[in-house]
């Protein structure tokens, strides 16, 4: 494992359907991380389309497209890459976090937990496994969005091995304080670095407010996006999360006899 390593979070207002535009609007975003040193970056959920219901399957299988393209732009730019996409596969979509690893599409993660509040479950099948994922930066630990909300996925990734969790993400207004007390408590509770990357702007009748941010095992608030586009850099001190779970040993206090292993 690395001592240090340079993140990103990505974020920025998605075109609706606009797969083309999203992708250019990517790639720049990409290019700009990197030359500040990055070698890991996170983009928002569904960055190449957004939540286009209308299209969805159409748009879908322009994934693979995208994915070639990311694919160039990763082995160009030295970097690893985390950001969800809409996936078809024998006519069910899902919402699919990929893995890019200097070119090579190493893993993929489909979404767990579907937001019925926006009808995500009438239009989108749910994945069925927690994914870690072993790259040139560490393991990474993948959730999406409303994963967010349930706590057992991100500590059963934890003790998958995931020094790191990446969080593609489109969380709308009003639920700006739920989003900031969640990804605090992640990163606290399982001692890790969390990496959350949020879109913002309008997408039809909803308006995102951003607020991507990198986090410490510690819940320190390393960079902190606003409303607008934006790229966030952070270094990531991987000593930092070892002599924390050294002083509290959280992982090795559990009771699992009680409560079970998630």
């Amino acid at each position: 494992m690395r001592e240090t390593l340079r993140a990103a979070a990505i974020q920025f207002e998605i075109s609706l359907g606009y797969i083309d535009a999203n992708l250019d609007t990517a790639a720049a975003a990409l290019q700009r991380v990197a030359d500040k040193g990055a070698r890991l970056a996170v983009l928002p959920e569904m960055w190449s389309c957004g939540y286009d219901y209308r299209n969805l399957k159409a748009l879908a299988k322009e994934t693979p497209r995208v994915l070639e393209k990311l694919q160039i732009l990763c082995r160009k730019f030295k970097l690893v890459t985390v950001g969800s996409l809409p996936e078809v596969e024998n006519g069910k979509i899902y919402n699919t976090a990929y893995v890019i690893d200097n070119g090579e599409l190493l893993s993929s993660y489909r979404k767990l937990h579907l937001f019925s509040t926006m009808r995500e479950d009438e239009y989108l099948t749910a994945g069925q496994r927690a994914v870690v994922a072993e790259t040139s930066v560490g393991k990474l630990g993948l959730a999406i969005c409303y994963d967010l909300r349930f706590p057992e996925l991100f500590r059963k990734l934890t003790l998958a091995g995931a020094e790191i969790i990446c969080i593609p993400a489109e969380w709308p207004k009003p639920r700006q304080e739920h989003w900031q007390n969640l990804l605090r408590a992640r990163a606290i509770e399982n001692q890790l670095f969390v990496i959350a990357a949020n879109c913002c702007g309008i997408q039809g009748k909803l308006d995102f407010f951003g607020l991507s941010q990198l986090i410490s095992p510690l819940g320190t608030i390393l960079q902190l996006a606003q409303e607008n586009n934006t790229e966030l850099v952070s270094d990531f001190d991987f000593s930092e999360m070892e002599k924390y779970r050294a002083q509290i040993n959280v992982l090795a206090d559990r009771r699992d006899d009680i409560y079970g292993t998630p």
